[in-house]
């Protein structure tokens, strides 16, 4: 269903023009133009770290263009904080809630009230009731916030954005963590709230979301604008000509020139090799999850080899990769490693048999902000000799250790001692690669080893992978980012809906049929 079309004399309600955000080694945001219309959902699609959570920031007020400007209705504004962006009309709805567990809704909305003033309870609940109603969604005023489900918190956000006047909806990756049912009632709501005259910008990294809810399709590309397809012309293509545009935008496929002669160098598949012998078997894989369970996994890496995982972000492309670490329990199938099977195995005994994993949030999953660096180099052997004795800690041999890591991985670091939560993310994911590839490693599992890092940074995460195949390490590299896996890996596979759909060698042709793979699995 698609919203009406506005007068040609309408106005955008916001206008992004040429903005360009830059943080130390990597440019986030590229002179990106955008404009926001009333009555239409404008979905933003692009992969983990193509510029989405940076565009979003600004236009909430979380962050300011170091060049290029923001108009509201045709006025040139700073948006200097969220209080600013939130007089001017433009809310945001998070991926994960901002509401306080512990208060009631109404308590939630009265937050910014001034503390002097007794809090308007019963005029909230009257005003969240009237909002709710006019939306078409059932909200409890008074329901403790931590009571709520994900989808009831969701709408109670909404609600919560709409009482202060929002004109603009930003609703940021809103079904990462819902069900599809209450996906699907979100796409419902949209739908109402453009009816009434709002600009719903959607943020996601699912092609259906995007062709079920959109208006018009924008698409961001390492931080650039890549595309625009905008509401006659999203009208005129069919399902499948959308995806593959989408696609094409999204990865550059089938055919596009690189942008930078790096991508270009990068787009080179590796020499051939001969792998070694089967090391890491899936045969039959399954995984229960609420939102991408995971089934008919079947794969195979061999020592010296490197697989490449690749699909659009939210595919099951997690789930696999915890279930073969150790951290999901597996409800069917099985895995093997040398021939043996692991899958009744935990965590430390698969990591003593060789099978290692990075994970892809290096601060908050793969280390421990507030510990020192020679701490985290040893997190998963706490208690081994010689780094404690009888339950006692060995600073010395702890301190060796740390400083033969960091000459070997060019970690910078004040110090051993220094939290590692003040690290840059490229010595924070160097560190985490150190710990990883240290020891008897046999097999790597590297997931979005280089996402958020600087092309230098980049690039040498990228020489230790090809190294530790080099060294005989089976990889198995899953990434949202193409031109990296056609940098790397030997063979592509593509996950779509919790299965792989197909299995690519990487040689001129793979670009094209991984693109027909991903554009078949989203029609």
């Amino acid at each position: 269903m698609m919203s009406q079309n506005l007068p040609s004399s309408a106005c955008p309600v916001v206008t992004v023009c040429q903005v360009t955000k830059r943080y130390p080694g990597i440019i986030a945001n590229d002179q990106v133009d955008l404009a926001l219309w009333p009555g239409e959902v404008h979905v933003l699609l692009g992969e983990n770290g193509a510029g989405k959570s940076t565009l979003v920031a600004m236009l909430s007020g979380l962050q300011q263009p170091d060049e290029g400007h923001i108009a509201v209705g045709g006025r040139v504004e700073s948006l200097s904080s969220p209080r600013r962006a939130r007089a001017l009309g433009i809310g945001t709805v998070f991926q994960h809630a901002m509401m306080v567990p512990a208060l009631s809704v109404v308590d939630n909305i009265a937050l910014g009230d001034p503390w002097w003033r007794r809090p308007a309870r019963r005029h909230y609940a009257d005003r969240v009731n009237a909002i709710a109603r006019d939306i078409g969604v059932r909200v409890n005023p008074f329901a403790l916030a931590g009571s709520l489900s994900l989808g009831e918190l969701q709408q109670a956000e909404i609600v919560r954005t709409l009482l202060r006047g929002s004109r603009v909806l930003i609703l940021d990756e809103a079904t990462a963590m819902l069900t599809p049912d209450n996906a699907h009632e979100l796409g419902r709501l949209m739908r109402r709230l453009v009816a009434q005259g709002l600009a719903v910008v959607f943020i996601t990294h699912k092609l259906n979301e995007a062709l079920a809810w959109g208006d018009r399709i924008s698409v961001l590309r390492r931080g650039r604008k890549a595309g625009e397809i905008g509401p006659e012309r999203l009208k005129s293509l069919t399902a499948p000509q959308t995806t593959q545009e989408v696609v094409e935008m999204m990865f550059g496929i089938p055919g596009q020139a690189a942008a930078t002669p790096a991508a270009a160098a990068a787009a080179a598949a590796p020499a051939p090799k001969t792998a070694g012998k089967p090391v890491l078997e899936a045969q039959g894989l399954a995984v229960e999850d609420p939102l991408v369970p995971i089934a008919g996994i079947d794969l195979m890496v061999r020592a010296g080899e490197i697989v490449g995982i690749a699909g659009i972000d939210g595919n099951g492309q997690k789930q696999l990769a915890e279930a073969l670490a150790g951290q999901r329990p597996v409800a069917g199938g099985q895995i093997c490693l040398d021939g043996e099977r692991i899958d009744h195995e935990n965590i430390g005994q698969r990591r003593r048999r060789g099978l290692r994993y990075v994970t892809d949030d290096r601060l908050g999953e793969g280390t421990v902000a507030t510990f020192p660096v020679s701490i985290n180099l040893l997190l998963k052997q706490i208690g081994d000799t010689p780094f404690w004795r009888r339950g006692i800690v060995q600073p010395a041999a702890i301190a060796r250790h740390a400083l033969r890591q960091i000459l070997e991985y060019d970690i910078r670091t004040p110090a051993v001692d220094t939290p590692v939560g003040k690290l840059s993310g490229g010595n924070i994911q160097k560190t985490l690669l150190a710990r990883e590839l240290s020891g008897q490693a046999r097999v790597v599992i590297f997931a979005k080893p280089t996402h958020g890092l600087d092309l230098q940074n980049t690039q040498s995460i990228r020489g230790r992978i090809r190294r530790a195949a080099g060294a005989g390490m089976a990889v198995l590299l899953i990434s949202t980012d193409l031109e990296e896996l056609l940098e790397l890996a030997d063979r592509i596979a593509v996950m779509a809906q919790g299965g792989i759909i197909g299995m690519v060698e990487n040689n001129p042709a793979a670009r094209g049929r991984i693109g027909e793979l991903m554009s078949g699995a989203m029609t």
